[in-house]
């Protein structure tokens, strides 16, 4: 896709619940083909490899070839597969560099992490005048990288557009036997697909994985320690690579936080408070405007929308003007709904949707939204292959049951908890619990003990990472310190609140780490 002629404001992604509850792009010809997308070629050896790392000294001792990319500097990091076979095949991670704004010393480099899983890196360091604040961008290149797996990185795709339009409008919340049936196939089917198209490195997206090339590319970018911006699941990232490296560990900041010991049933039920939470500020402001479309009450606003996602689970509503969707069904509108919930200034126009499906039974303007988030457009292409990746992450990091009963159960608890978003989130973990790879990993507390300080953001009212979870980083973190933004929205660093702004561009310019506690 080509970039806009102004930029745009990049959003971080939410944590995407595999199989439920995403947005970015780039310009970046992707030079990986499923026939090319591993290597073995000899790297130079020099020596800025860390203490007991020699196996891993070629990787550590490259050197980036930057050419440009439209103002950015672009390059290619190499990285094994398997970190336990290092003299094994490797791919290449595509790096993108924004050199600091300036004059003056340079302090080094902010390596930018937007979420997801499956959020391009890339893409979101394009954009570095957004996301950081100009005092950071004065002092600091802003790099980005794309994972292994994401977008410009030996991409995982399991399946063609269609099949993937199929997989995202599927019934979000089986109500009987036969319906569950039919979601354990289409989960199972799903992947089967991916393991027949990933090839070997399906079995290595996982977090952790990640996080040792992080530790790659801060070594190779000429930096002692790792200066860090990790939003939504990026935070995850990022408290990744503080238990790895602690003593590696620069300034950190994790906005919006996913607390690492959090079980799936855990985040299927907190993020299904967090989206109603939201959901419910946003039916009060809808209210308040007045010409509600579903209610005088923020309650029967709520109690309109669950009736409206279950006439759509029977009866889809119409689209027009998109290539291949014509219904909007339960699991697009759900998609849609959630979509609004990241930022605030969405909010009217999620409003201006839902009349026109209650008026008219039109659900483009849904669609459009559900399009939004899941990196899609009207034509039918996916700008990233975020809505495939997610799940063969998730489910290397936190694998679930491939019980039905456990879903079952879990649904009974997700709606006592959460009105609207119980039932949907509660199946969100169905396509890990019958995932091709096996993984033994559990989630786990993370101290990152001996770390520099790490800044954890948490918002009040935040949708897709609930606020509780914050805290309960920055209590995990033996370093850590939370900073509270109160108010509506996805992550608060570079959203106009500049009491948060300016404790984090101090924090990265003069190391003046913020009062623990400190709220905005």
């Amino acid at each position: 896709m080509s970039h806009p002629a102004a930029p745009r404001r990049p959003r971080a992604i939410g944590v995407l619940l595999a199989g439920s509850l995403a947005l970015t792009g780039c310009s970046i010809d992707n030079p990986f083909s499923r026939d090319a997308k591993v290597t073995s070629t000899p790297l130079p050896s020099t020596s800025k490899v860390p203490t007991g790392q020699d196996a891993l000294a070629r990787f550590y001792n490259q050197t980036l070839a930057w050419t440009d990319c439209g103002g950015p500097k672009c390059a290619e990091l190499e990285v094994p597969i398997d970190y336990a076979k290092p003299d094994g095949e490797t791919i290449k991670l595509k790096v993108l560099k924004t050199e600091k704004r300036g004059g003056g010393t340079k302090a080094g480099s902010i390596l930018v992490n937007p979420g997801g899983p499956g959020g391009s890196g890339v893409e979101y360091a394009r954009y570095a005048d957004f996301i950081v604040g100009t005092p950071v961008r004065k002092a600091y290149d802003v790099v980005g990288f794309d994972p292994r797996g994401v977008q410009d990185s030996a991409p995982i795709e399991c399946v063609e557009p269609p099949q993937l339009d199929d997989f995202l409008g599927q019934d979000p919340t089986p109500d009987d036997a036969a319906e569950r049936h039919q979601a354990v196939t289409i989960a199972t089917d799903f992947g089967k697909a991916c393991a027949a198209n990933a090839g070997p490195l399906l079995g290595h997206v996982s977090t952790v994985e990640a996080a040792k090339d992080m530790d790659i590319l801060r070594a190779v970018v000429a930096d002692a320690k790792l200066n860090y911006l990790g939003k939504s699941y990026g935070t995850y990232l990022g408290a990744t690579y503080a238990g790895l490296f602690p003593d590696r560990v620069g300034r950190m900041v994790l906005d919006g936080a996913l607390a690492p010991d959090l079980t799936p049933e855990e985040t299927a039920i907190g993020q299904a408070r967090g989206f109603d939470t939201a959901t419910r500020a946003w039916a009060a402001d809808c209210v308040k405007e007045g010409n509600c479309p579903l209610g005088t009450s923020v309650d029967e606003v709520m109690t309109g929308l669950s009736d409206l996602l279950t006439k759509l689970d029977k009866t889809p509503a119409t689209v027009t003007g998109d290539a291949r969707v014509k219904k909007l069904t339960e699991g697009w509108a759900a998609y849609g709904i959630a979509a609004a919930m990241y930022d605030q200034g969405m909010w009217a126009q999620l409003t201006d949707a839902l009349r026109k499906v209650v008026a008219s039974d039109d659900g483009t303007g849904l669609m459009n939204l559900a399009d939004a988030y899941s990196e899609r457009d009207a034509s039918g292409a996916y700008s990233g292959n975020m809505m495939q990746v997610i799940y063969a992450v998730n489910c290397l990091d936190a694998p679930d049951s491939p019980d039905i009963a456990t879903y079952v159960e879990r649904e009974k608890k997700a709606k006592e908890q959460a009105q609207l978003f119980g039932r949907f989130l509660a199946w969100s973990g169905l396509t890990c619990g019958h995932w091709p790879i096996t993984s033994t990993n559990k989630p786990a507390k993370i101290t990152a003990a001996g770390s520099a300080p790490i800044v954890v953001v948490g918002t009040t009212r935040d949708p897709a990472t609930p606020y509780e979870w914050a805290v309960r980083l920055a209590d995990q973190l033996e370093a850590g310190v939370l900073v509270t933004m109160d108010g509506d929205g996805h992550t608060a660093y570079m959203r106009a609140n500049s009491c948060i702004d300016n404790a984090l561009n101090d924090f990265y310019t003069k190391d003046k780490v913020p009062a623990d506690g400190l709220r905005c």
